[in-house]
């Protein structure tokens, strides 16, 4: 079946910032101006489409990332909403995964925040490319030329400015655009157009020199705008838009525009510039992926490659059951098609196929390349999981997620609620990947962990109302964990002789710091046949169970590479159970060997405050064991940028 919109015609975006910094509000007024809806929602009416969950409305924040789609100039912009909180982060992390490009939004008068920082480390690392939106320029404090330095100082990139605000703070009428040389202005109504203006006399100047500045930072990243401006030949717009693309694009270069959605202005431009610099499908490198037998293979962005996609979202809807998103990275696949989930090893069976607009539904009969849709039918897959065509199966990398931070005991209020808890707590882990449950054998509670106290509490408050579970919540403990912090080398043998058939296992252990976030590394270095290769697995058994409780303070254990080198067995005696006991004891005494720390979970902070109380909040800091890195001043009101235990 022929494509309904070309593969180059797509742009699959997110929208990230950090708290507040107006997303949701960009992404209401996109979906007015693309014709998507024809009612503007807003937040702080607790009427935005985007954040349709009873908590985001009662809120005004943002706590699950919303998938949409909308229509611009012939162009279909897949959008992905994401919440703003830290304690929400893997919303985040799991929508930069599995889409193209990015929009990062910033407050005009905060300018780069503390999420900010988080979210372009983020976008980084799945080398994302992006466009920043100055927003909010219509407020008291709005700083365009602050918030650019910001972004070169504190992220370390190349800001680009293809804008300049005309006027400031509430006389902010428009934009002079720097690539086509020409200003705009913005009435402020909704649903209205921008109107072409002259760039004022007293702007020129200052126009002249930020689009000779444009240029000349694109030389410097781009060959072809090189060689042009070292001819001597002039630079025309649509050269220029070519340079931006492909600046952006390589990741050298960051385009930026400005803006006030609350006040609908510089939406437009904005949907442009989606367009013009960030990347289709086909401007992303081929998927790199494993085949059964461990071999990389490539699969080309194309309608005609054998179907590959990556589940990364769960949600259990009320109405119509559980739905799995997924991106299709190559291939197509239809509703009732039979799917290979290749981290499972598992088949499938594809449901309906939806288009979803944020809690709404849009029924299709397939999903092709570059597609973000959600399906029905999935019993058996997760986030992270890769689904692909039955006769060739390929894994592609999952997606990682921070550790939880905070644990909290929950304990249901009546015996009606003990079963319809464990089933709601399944569902939520199911959804949240960061969010962990676990029965604690001594003491008899069940403890669940999250990001932090905004995250529990928000998952305790769905349980009410979304699940009807009334639940007892304790007083929330921070996550402390151990590790080791020397190489060495350790035994652990477990005999047993009772007349008759015994127990006999034995196992050398060496055990090394592992990177940070990486876990427990179990590799065999076993040659020959010491130990059988059917105990090598109890083994592994053993070092994982005892990886959950430390020797300092019973903190799990975590981030050790444990490589299982020498031992023996007993042709009668030897069992999966001795062996078992055996990694478990020799894990035990390689760690009490090795040096072992406890770390505690350090969070980053920012402080804005006046001037005559700086003292006494570095005084407060200090005392909670805060590490300050650096106070800014901003006229009279003062940052901290400081470093704090959560326990405090």
């Amino acid at each position: 079946m022929p494509r309904s919109i070309p593969l180059e015609n797509i742009r699959n975006i997110a929208f990230i910032a950090h708290i507040d910094a107006g997303k949701t509000t960009v992404t209401e007024r996109i979906l007015y101006y693309t014709g998507r809806t024809y009612k503007v929602g807003e937040v702080h009416e607790g009427t935005a489409v985007m954040d349709w969950m009873d908590e985001e409305k009662e809120r005004g924040i943002t706590i699950t990332a919303a998938a949409t789609s909308c229509d611009w100039q012939d162009h279909r912009i897949n959008i992905i909403d994401t919440p703003g909180h830290v304690d929400f982060t893997a919303e985040v992390e799991r929508s930069l995964r599995v889409l193209d490009g990015g929009v990062v939004v910033f407050d005009a008068v905060a300018g780069v925040e503390a999420q900010s920082e988080t979210v372009w480390r983020q976008a980084d690392s799945y080398h994302v490319p992006r466009i920043c939106f100055i927003n909010k320029m219509d407020r008291v404090g709005a700083d365009f030329h602050r918030t650019i330095s910001m972004i070169e100082e504190r992220l370390q990139a190349k800001p680009l400015p293809i804008q300049l605000p005309l006027g400031s703070e509430e006389t902010y009428y428009g934009v002079i655009d720097l690539v086509e040389n020409r200003a705009w202005s913005f009435d402020g109504g909704l649903g209205s157009d921008p109107v072409e203006a002259e760039i004022p006399e007293s702007d020129q100047g200052r126009c002249a020199e930020a689009r000779q500045g444009l240029i000349d930072k694109l030389a410097e990243a781009d060959d072809e705008i090189l060689v042009t401006y070292l001819d001597g030949q002039s630079i025309g717009p649509a050269e220029l838009k070519e340079a931006l693309r492909r600046v952006t694009l390589a990741d050298k270069g960051v385009p930026i525009l400005c803006g006030s959605s609350l006040k609908n202005k510089g939406m437009q431009p904005l949907l442009n510039a989606v367009i013009d610099y960030l990347p289709s499908p086909l401007d992303k490198p081929a998927v790199k992926a494993t085949d059964i037998r461990g071999t990389e293979v490539v699969r080309l962005v194309d309608d005609e490659e054998p179907f590959t996609a990556l589940a990364f979202k769960v949600v259990s809807d009320p109405f119509v059951g559980r739905l799995v998103y997924f991106r299709v990275y190559s291939g197509e696949v239809e509703a009732g098609a039979q799917v290979y989930n290749a981290s499972r090893d598992k088949k499938e069976r594809i449901g309906r196929l939806l288009l979803m607009h944020a809690n709404r539904r849009e029924e299709v009969g397939e999903a092709d390349t570059g597609a973000i849709v959600a399906t029905l039918g999935l019993k058996n897959t997760f986030t992270g999981e890769t689904l692909c065509h039955p006769a060739k199966p390929v894994l592609l990398e999952r997606i990682r997620f921070p550790e939880p931070v905070l644990s909290v005991a929950i304990e249901p209020k009546t015996s009606l609620d003990q079963d319809r808890m464990g089933e709601a707590l399944q569902k939520l882990t199911e959804e949240d990947p960061t969010f962990k449950v676990k029965y604690n054998q001594e003491t008899g509670q069940t403890v669940v962990s999250g990001m932090g106290e905004l995250h529990l509490e928000v998952i305790v408050n769905r349980m009410r109302s979304e699940f009807k579970v009334g639940a007892k919540v304790g007083r929330p403990r921070v996550a402390f964990k151990e590790t080791i912090t020397t190489a060495v080398q350790a035994e652990g043998r477990f005999v047993r002789q009772s007349g008759g058939h015994g127990q006999y296992g034995h196992v050398w252990l060496e055990l090394e710091p592992g990177e940070l976030n990486s876990g427990l590394t179990f590799t065999n270095k076993i040659r020959g046949t010491a130990i059988p290769r059917q105990f090598i697995p109890a083994i592994e058994a053993g070092v994982k169970e005892a990886m959950g409780t430390g020797v300092l303070a019973n903190y799990p254990l975590v981030d050790i590479n444990v490589s299982l080198y020498d031992g023996s067995s007993h042709d009668v005696d030897s069992s999966e159970l001795a062996f078992k006991m055996a990694g478990s004891m020799a894990l035990k005494a390689g760690v009490a060997k090795a040096k072992p720390i406890i770390l505690e979970p350090i969070m980053k902070v920012e402080v804005v405050t006046p001037e005559q109380f700086l003292g006494d909040i570095i005084g407060d800091l200090n005392s909670r064991r805060a590490h300050i890195e650096t106070i800014e001043a901003h006229g009279d009101m003062s940052t901290i940028h400081t470093l704090v235990p959560l326990a405090e």
